[in-house]
């Protein structure tokens, strides 16, 4: 059962997959679509949540973060047909990379179109998308029909949280609701790949080795990498 918690900072909905989460996702789709932050299990962390096409929502975000304007941040859309809309061309590279690695843990990153909020690229005029794999955070994006920012959620500089309660203890009242979907994987975040440049380049190595890009695409010198 969905089941309500009280808690220091925003309110919690535990969650069993098992038995649905529609009510769970209407609230949080309400939060949402007020402007509000939900914090989310992914594949990896704790993502946090808000509105993508909401400025006053996003700036909200940066704030509870303590994240410095000119990082930008990730979105994850409601399916891999959106995608069109938010970026001004999907280049055949990121075509073969989304047919095998989507929904899942690889972030591409897109030259931005114009319906992508500037907060977001902070100024760089690119974005990162991913279609995730984890049923609660599409469920997020579904439900509003828009992207939702899918940055982690904690204070900026601290580690990534892999539980509600490290969640609530990192943004406490900041964040509007919590969907607890009890412990993810942790360890690493989503890979991150740079499809704006040919060959793409790896920006950050995560759940999605380099091993599994071999043979399908080419990528650029591994020296590249970031941490």
């Amino acid at each position: 059962m969905n089941k309500p918690d009280k808690s220091v900072g925003g309110s919690v909905i535990r969650l069993d997959l098992s038995e649905g989460m529609d009510k769970a996702v209407k609230r949080a789709k309400d939060v949402l679509l007020s402007g509000g932050l939900v914090a989310y299990p992914t594949e990896s962390f704790y993502g946090l949540g808000a509105d993508a096409t909401n400025d006053r929502a996003i700036r909200r975000l940066f704030l509870a973060k303590k994240r410095k304007p000119d990082h930008p941040l990730l979105i994850l859309i409601p399916a891999a047909d959106s995608l069109a809309r938010y970026v001004n061309a999907v280049p055949p590279v990121a075509r073969r990379l989304i047919g095998k690695f989507w929904p899942g843990a690889l972030t591409l990153i897109f030259e931005a179109s114009p319906e992508i909020s500037p907060l977001l690229t902070a100024g760089t005029g690119k974005i990162g998308i991913r279609l995730s794999s984890h049923p609660v955070a599409t469920a997020l994006a579904r439900a509003i029909g828009k992207p939702i920012t899918g940055t982690s959620a904690n204070i900026s500089g601290e580690p990534a949280c892999p539980s509600a309660g490290e969640v609530l203890s990192s943004l406490q009242e900041k964040v509007d609701l919590v969907l607890d979907g009890g412990k993810t994987p942790g360890e690493t975040g989503s890979t991150i790949l740079d499809v704006t440049t040919a060959p793409p380049r790896i920006l950050r190595e995560g759940m999605v080795p380099l091993s599994e890009f071999e043979g399908l695409v080419a990528l650029a010198e591994t020296n590249d990498v970031t941490p």
